[in-house]
């Protein structure tokens, strides 16, 4: 069975934990993980995020969320 972007998510979130749009682009080429993790807390999932400061290549200052499952 293939599955789609949400599922996908769902299952790293409770294999891993935690997903950010980087690891949610490199492993799955989902471009628009907050869609996504809106569609999941619609049908009901508790999802916590959480803004994260990190440095780029070029050593800007850059800020995303990291998104964590609370089951």
């Amino acid at each position: 069975m293939k599955l789609n972007q949400k599922q996908k998510v769902l299952r790293h979130l409770k294999n891993y934990g935690s997903i950010t749009p980087l690891e949610a682009f490199n492993d799955y080429a989902i471009m628009r993980l907050t869609s996504r993790i809106c569609e999941l807390k619609d049908e009901g999932y508790n999802i916590k995020s959480e803004l994260i400061s990190s440095k780029n290549r070029f050593d800007e200052k850059v800020t995303f969320s990291k998104y964590t499952l609370n089951e």
